[in-house]
């Protein structure tokens, strides 16, 4: 059914994994729309209580697929640059707790995917990195209310703005992370805490989950995010912007 995704169930506890280790997992316009359809498929299995979303191989997410980058020009470009934003949606309102598993690198779209989920674990070892600004285009998705509403205002500006990377223990000292664990111990840690909410009364944690959503949902505005496919084609046609993704772009090349 998914060509790039992988969809594993044991009991009440499913498996949603990024699939394409060789290319760092990124996140093509199929990608996508197959995260949008796996969480359809997964609200209706009610007997889900914990879906752990991660990535095969050294790496969580290497973001957006930029060969798969919307161009302004494109009758569907609007469609397209808004696919993001309906993922990220999609994966917020997965009816089971969702807890991000993230190891080696999680970087743009990848690290707004992880923050749509309600818990994230990484390894000690992961790095984050948000380069939109570099790529000539703000983040998008609803990545800017997502993360406000994680780290707050003010860190949301400066790693956005400077584009930085930044590791696990920031991560989790700015409360993005719910925990942090060695990599050989990642799948244990992200495992005990699966089992810690799989083991309670249903109703309960559904309630609470959706009590917290409705109370961020009207603090961090995330019903604007739908203008953020505009924002992003419109820096896909600013000239310094296209300068500074044409740089982006040959350095990560000549690496």
């Amino acid at each position: 059914m998914y060509e790039t995704l992988e969809l594993e169930h044991q009991g009440n506890i499913a498996r949603l994994w990024l699939n394409r280790p060789d290319k760092l997992n990124p996140l093509s316009l199929q990608t996508l729309e197959e995260l949008t359809n796996a969480a359809a498929e997964l609200n209706r299995d009610k007997s889900l209580k914990v879906v752990i979303v991660g990535g095969r191989g050294r790496c969580f997410s290497a973001g957006a697929d930029l060969a798969g980058f919307p161009q302004p020009g494109d009758a569907d470009a609007r469609d397209a640059a808004d696919a993001g934003r309906r993922m990220a949606d999609a994966i917020e309102q997965i009816r089971a707790v969702t807890i991000a598993r993230v190891q080696g690198w999680c970087i743009g779209g990848g690290l707004v995917l992880a923050a749509a989920c309600d818990l994230r674990v990484a390894a000690t070892d992961a790095r984050f990195s948000i380069p939109e600004i570099d790529l000539g285009i703000p983040l998008a998705w609803g990545g800017i209310p997502r993360l406000v509403r994680e780290i707050g205002p003010a860190l949301t500006k400066e790693l956005v703005m400077t584009c930085r990377p930044f590791d696990a223990a920031e991560a989790l000292n700015a409360g993005f992370l719910n925990k942090t664990a060695e990599p050989d111990a990642l799948d244990d840690v992200v495992d005990a805490l699966t089992q810690a909410i799989a083991q309670r009364p249903s109703f309960a944690v559904q309630a609470t989950k959706r009590h917290v959503d409705a109370v961020t949902a009207n603090q961090v505005g995330l019903s604007r995010s739908w203008s953020d496919a505009d924002s992003l084609l419109s820096g896909l046609m600013d000239p310094e912007c296209q300068e500074s993704r044409e740089r982006y772009i040959n350095a990560r090349q000549r690496k």
